[in-house]
This record gives structure tokens, sequence and C-alpha cells, in this order.
């Protein structure tokens, strides 16, 4: 029997019987570490003490994430202890797990359990350091009344009202994730399709349907369902005769209406609680989305021009958006990651192309006084020189690090900002967007344009960026209506995102960040957002971008 089954087991026996015999503790592997009965609050007029065990890893190399436990028993029954095995198994796989208790009825009523456990979550929040935890990566996960409870953790975390008397205000009580063992959602549909509903709810909401019908709303978790919510799991038998799988499936399509990452697993043929091949099942698909929201792969940096009032360059971590680093950029439009913490930006309104360190500190400039107007786009070459595009004069130049003219091109097209970006190509040949005429055309070092695309539509499609891909077709960001491009040599349009596609509608994409694996970022410069799609083409990260007038983007490298 494994830690799943052996709970699902303990709930559906708790949940006929009042009375629970706490089970007897398990052996705790060498490498872990059990603190049990640890005080998080005396809570109510009674004075009820509370408490929380916790099983973590005796040894880690940094913060791990944890896993709030949080035991069934129709909110009248049930122990802590029973989610042990669950707790060490936890462990086992690199998670900080506390499973708690809190105050049954029919002495306590809504919204006190709900209390209880937001304090245990502020109490954890505020004692991170002592147990080695990552306190902004926190799961809340439970079985039945637990699932109930679990779900108001994740759909309530900005409601002040639930939050209680306890400690800890100044921490917060919202999780990341949710994972919910047949909980149940709407219980005013409980009734006549619960073996103990009638029973159970009236205790737990101070009377039936028709004499508590607000109240019953109130505590329904379908009903907090907003935008703000935590992705959530729910897995649920299809025989359910506690908590009907209809509710699984309400609560599903609410968090999905609502925008909000939501998954069902359901497991055909199970009751109220997992058996044998189920209960591996829901074990396996519970531990997937765990690692999905607790131990994702570390984020990227981005560097992003904002060419508008706040005129900066930022550096943040992608797709979560926190900044880390700012360099004023004179409201230019381009940069480039360097390495080593160098990165290569231009500066429109000092008309020069500068070359900085994490602290600002100018390595490496190229502008005015050697005769720049307006550079709006600059490369750091293979050779070590720089490629810079000068918008106003139209003009390509490329300058050696003593500031030398190796290579020019000039084309009338292209001068009185007429021109966006330009990119060098690895057959040393050069991409460039111009915005007035609505095409891209390939230079060579010869001077020779060696191809063109025009795009459908004219000047009004206004290209902003074209760039290389490894197949040797190009890459290239359009507006009105925003759309990226892939045109192979022969000005064959392969492959198409935005334009008028109601999967996903762009206003006028500016910069494009290719990502391994065939993926992209993407600047919707009007819309206010910067858009992560994989190689399917599918969106799978989304940042609002607020004020900000992004223009190019470029990945952090080492």
């Amino acid at each position: 029997m494994n830690s799943v089954q052996l709970i699902a087991s303990l709930a559906i026996t708790l949940a006929v019987s009042i009375q629970a015999q706490t089970p007897a503790p398990p052996k705790i592997p060498s490498d872990q570490i059990w603190e049990p009965d640890l005080e998080y609050v005396i809570a109510g007029g009674k004075g009820t003490r509370l408490a929380m065990d916790v099983v973590r890893p005796r040894t880690a190399a940094k913060p791990l994430p944890a896993v709030v436990l949080i035991h069934g028993g129709g909110f009248r029954a049930g122990v802590r202890e029973s989610y042990l095995p669950l707790a060490i198994k936890l462990a086992q796989n690199g998670y900080v797990a506390a499973t708690i208790s809190y105050r049954l009825s029919p002495r306590y009523q809504f919204p006190a359990p709900v209390e209880d456990v937001k304090t245990a979550v502020r109490w954890l929040r505020a004692n991170n350091p002592r147990f080695g935890m990552d306190p902004e990566h926190i799961c809340a996960a439970g079985s039945s009344a637990g699932g109930h409870l679990a779900l108001f953790l994740g759909l309530t975390g900005d409601v002040a009202n639930f939050e209680g008397d306890g400690p800890h205000r100044d921490q917060s009580s919202r999780v990341s994730c949710v994972v919910n063992f047949y909980g149940p959602t709407d219980f005013t549909q409980s009734y006549g399709k619960s073996v103990d509903a009638a029973e159970v709810l009236p205790m737990f909401l101070g009377g039936d349907l028709e004499h508590e019908r607000t109240r019953h709303r109130l505590a329904s978790p379908l009903n907090w369902v907003t935008p703000r919510a935590a992705p959530v799991l729910t897995i649920h038998g299809t025989d359910d005769r506690y908590v009907a799988h209809e509710q699984a499936v309400w609560l599903t399509d609410r968090l999905h209406s609502a925008g909000v990452e939501a998954e069902l697993e359901t497991i055909q043929g199970a009751g109220h609680g997992f058996k044998g091949a189920d209960a591996d099942r829901a074990e396996e698909r519970m531990f997937a989305f765990l690692r999905k929201h607790l131990m994702p792969d570390p984020e990227r940096h981005l560097l992003v021009v904002d060419h508008g009032p706040g005129a900066e360059v930022l550096e943040m971590t992608w797709p979560s958006g926190h900044i880390v680093r700012r360099w004023p950029n004179a409201r230019g439009r381009d940069v480039q990651s360097l390495g080593g913490g160098r990165l290569l930006y231009t500066m429109d309104l000092t008309r020069r192309v500068v070359e900085v360190d994490q602290t600002g500190k100018v390595l490496w400039t190229y502008g005015a006084s050697e005769g720049l107007e307006v550079p709006t786009a600059a490369q750091r070459l293979a050779n070590g020189n720089t490629l810079i595009g000068d918008s106003k004069q139209g003009k390509l130049i490329e300058v050696d690090k003593a500031g030398k003219v190796v290579w020019t091109y000039s084309n009338p097209e292209m001068d009185n900002m007429r021109m966006r970006n330009c990119r060098r190509t690895s057959a040393d040949t050069t991409l460039v967007a111009i915005e007035s005429a609505g095409k891209v055309i390939e230079v060579n070092r010869a001077g020779q344009i060696v191809w063109t695309f025009q795009a459908e539509g004219g000047a009004a499609r206004a290209p902003y960026q074209a760039q290389r891909l490894e197949n040797g077709n190009n890459l290239v960001s359009f507006a009105e209506p925003g759309e990226l491009v892939e045109v192979n040599r022969e000005g064959k349009v392969v492959r198409s995102i935005g334009r008028n596609k109601s999967d996903l509608r762009l206003a006028w994409t500016t910069g494009v960040e290719l990502l391994p694996g065939g993926g992209m970022i993407v600047v919707d410069y009007t819309g206010r957002r910067m858009i992560e799609l994989n190689s399917s083409g599918r969106v799978t990260h989304e940042l609002p971008l607020g004020s900000k007038n992004v223009a190019s983007i470029a990945l952090v490298t080492e």
C-alpha cells in the first residue's frame, strides 16, 4: 500500500467515524528530521491548541519548497498524523512537509478551520529559516474536507476576512498551488448526492441548506474563484458517494473560465479514496504537479529595452518579471548581452552605442563625435567588431574595437528614420528591416541586395526586426496586424503566428528572442505585453508590461 492509498483508506474511515484513533507513528528514515507537535496557535475562545508535524530532509543545499498537508474527516474528525506517511515520502523527494491540525465541528464552525490553515501557512513562512524552507514555493494539499480547506488557501489569498486573529499577520497565507483530492466545492449541491452531507454540513455550517443557505454559499470554494487563484490539480473518482465527481468538473471549468491553470485527473470507477493502481496513478500525478510548480527550471534572465519615458534597459527574470538591474539608455531601442555581465545597447537621445558592465561602467563607446546621428540597432559580431544601424543617416556601419570603420552600406530607402533593426547573419550578410517601406532586405559585403521580402499590406506592416534561423529561413516581426512570419529564400511564407488568427492576436510585434528547443519570446509593442511561445506556437507564458514601451529584448548569456 503506497502513501496515497494509505491516506485514502484513512480518509474514508475518518469520514464515517467521529472518534478517530491516532495511528502509531511511522519509522522516520535516518536522512530525515521529524519535528512533531509544533504548536502554531492557541485558537478560539476555549483556547484550542493547534499543532503541526514537520518532516524534512536532514541536509539540503538550498531552501526547499514546502507542502502543507490537511487531513480529511468531514470537518468533524481526523488527525494530522494520518498524513505522516505521505509527509515522509515528500521529504524523500526534496520537500519540507507539514501536516497540520485544525478546529473541528460541531464545536467550531466555518470559517474557523479556514482561519486555522491560513494561520498555519503564515507560521511556516515566519519560521522558514528553521526548516530550510523556501517561503515562495508552498503547496496546499488535502483530501475530502482537507481538500476543501486546501482550496480555500489557493482561492482566497487576498481575502482578509478569512485570516482570523492568529499570529504573524505580517506574513502572507497565499500558496503557490493546490492539490485537491476529492474535496467538495459547492455545498448547495451536496444534499441528496452525498451519503453524509445532511449529517455533516449542518454541524459545519450552523444549519441545513434551507436555513443557512448564505453560509453554504460562502463556504463553497466554487464561489471564490478569481483570476488570482493559484493553479489547482483535482483528483477525483467517478463513483465517489461522499463528494460527487461533478463538483470537481464544476471547479475546473470555473477556474478555466477565470484564466487560471487547472487540471482534473478523473479516475474511472474510483470512490472516495483510491486503492492499488488508482492510488499509484493519483500519487504520480500529484508529484508531477508539485515538480512543475514548486521545483521549476531556473528562470531565464532577459534584457528588456524600454524605449518609452522610462528610458532604460532592464534585466528581469522570465517569466516572473522580477527586475534585477537597470541601466539608463536615453530612450534607445536595441540591446545585446555580451556575457560576463556586459551588455551593448543604443542610446537614441545621446546619439551613441555603449558597452557597459553590471555596474554601468562604460567599457566601450561609439557615438556623435564619430558621426552617429540616431543609432537604432547595434550588434557585437563574432570577429569583435560592432555593427551599428543609423536610422537618421540610412547607414550601416561596422567598426572595430578602436572605432575604425571597416565597412559601410547606405541606402536612401533607409534614411530619415525609415530603418529599424539590422542583424548580421552567419553567411556574413546583413538583414535590414525598412519599416516605412514594409520590406526586409539582405545585403552582402559588396553592398549588393541579395534578397528582398515585401510584406503583403505594404508600408503599414512596419517590419521591425529580421533574423536568420538555423534552417536558413528568416523570421520577421510585423505590425498592423501584429505577426511573425518565417520566410524561405524564395520569399514564400512557410509559417505565420498572429495576424488574423483567433488563437493569438498581436498588435505590433517588435523584438523577438529565440529560445532553445524552438520556442521564442515575443514583444507585443502596443499590446504592452511579452509572450513566450513554444515550438508549436502556443502561448506558455505572458507578462503584462504596464507603461513600458518595449522595443527589443535579449537573453542574458553567461
